[in-house]
């Protein structure tokens, strides 16, 4: 069996957040770096004078294994990954301690 595309697998779910509003002044940024292997969602603008800021979600492609640094979605990159066909076993949850990882059913590295 062909192994899955990882690089398009995560490609075609952060797509998915481009026409997400988070509110009215502030843009959704999606950032994706093939070379090093960096996907990012990151929210940008301005409410009132007030800077809005930030990273939504931070994906890795690392020795072969998807390490999913950030995450702070509703239904969470991994379940997502897994209904794309990734097996679990290549997916790290990264922003878990390594030790609170071996109680997940993802990889622990």
């Amino acid at each position: 069996m062909e192994k899955l595309n990882y690089t398009e697998a995560i490609e075609k779910i952060l797509n998915n957040f481009s026409d997400m509003v988070v509110r009215s002044g502030t843009e959704v940024k999606i950032i994706c770096d093939r070379e090093s292997g960096n996907y990012l969602v990151i929210f940008a603008g301005w409410n009132d004078k007030l800077r809005v800021y930030g990273v939504s979600v931070h994906i890795e492609i690392k020795d072969d294994k998807i390490w999913i640094q950030q995450d702070r979605t509703d239904t969470g990159i991994a379940e997502e990954l897994v209904e794309l066909g990734v097996p679990k076993t290549d997916i790290v949850l990264a922003f878990r301690s390594a030790f609170t990882r071996k109680f997940t059913e993802y990889a622990v590295s």
